[in-house]
Parts: C-alpha cells; sequence; structure tokens
C-alpha cells in the first residue's frame, strides 16, 4: 500500500506531515521540529494504525503490513530534510538569485509555481546526475 504525504513547516515552526490516506478510518499524522522528527512520528502513526485496526477486529492484508510511503515537501522542508545541499550552490545551478533562493528556504518568501518549477527541475537534474556517478 503506497501513502502519500505532505510535508509542511507550519505557522508554529513545527514540520507536519498529513495524508488523505487512511487504513480503516484510521488518520495518518506526524510532527516534529525537524523532518526527521516529523517522519518518524508519521511512521509511528502508520504502526499504530495497524495495531488498531487489528484490535478492532480487522484483518491486514499483505498489501498494508508493508506500506510504504511517497512524500511531497514544501520548499522549507526540502531544505531541512536534505541540509547537506549547499544552498548558494543550488541556487547557481538553478539560476535563481542566492538571496531569494535563502529567502524561499528560511520560508521569508514564498516561490512563485515557475520557481518552484526552477527548483524541482534542478533537484531531478541533481538526482540523474548523483545516480549517473560511478566510484
Amino acid at each position: 500500500m503506497k501513502v502519500r504525504a505532505v510535508i509542511e513547516k507550519n505557522d508554529n515552526n513545527y514540520y507536519q506531515i498529513s495524508s488523505d490516506d487512511e487504513l480503516f478510518d484510521c488518520a495518518f499524522g506526524g510532527y516534529g521540529y525537524s523532518v526527521a522528527e516529523a517522519k518518524a512520528d508519521f511512521l509511528k502513526s502508520i504502526e499504530e494504525a495497524k495495531e488498531m485496526a487489528v484490535e478492532d477486529g480487522h484483518t491486514l492484508t499483505e498489501d498494508m503490513q508493508s506500506i510504504t510511503v511517497e512524500y511531497k515537501y514544501d520548499i522549507q522542508s526540502f531544505f531541512n530534510y536534505f541540509d547537506w545541499i549547499n544552498i548558494s550552490q543550488f541556487a547557481k545551478k538553478a539560476g535563481i538569485n542566492e538571496s531569494k533562493m535563502r529567502q524561499y528556504k528560511s520560508g521569508l518568501a514564498y516561490a512563485s509555481e515557475k520557481t518552484t518549477t526552477k527548483i524541482l527541475n534542478t533537484i531531478q537534474a541533481i538526482g540523474a546526475e548523483l545516480q549517473a556517478a560511478k566510484l
């Protein structure tokens, strides 16, 4: 079973993960001061939902027992989780003003749809480069 989850930084400076997917009417959610903490909490909510489903007499299929999560990040969450990315070098590669990129990362400014697409394209290009690398 694949669960789609959205990671966002909320107004309380927490990272929150939410999903429209459920397991026998049990919702999933996670919070933390970092994306890593929120992911751990989200995965815990999935395990708790499984336990509650079994306690309520439901049978978990093999698909339900091996749930995978597909995360969608907002810009702040992405750069919090992948904090090893040099934001200045990333901005150059993406063709975005470095100062503006730092504002997107910190949540002081919000990227337009066009800029968000540039960021996503750059992330995907870096991913392709890393996959093609050989040592």
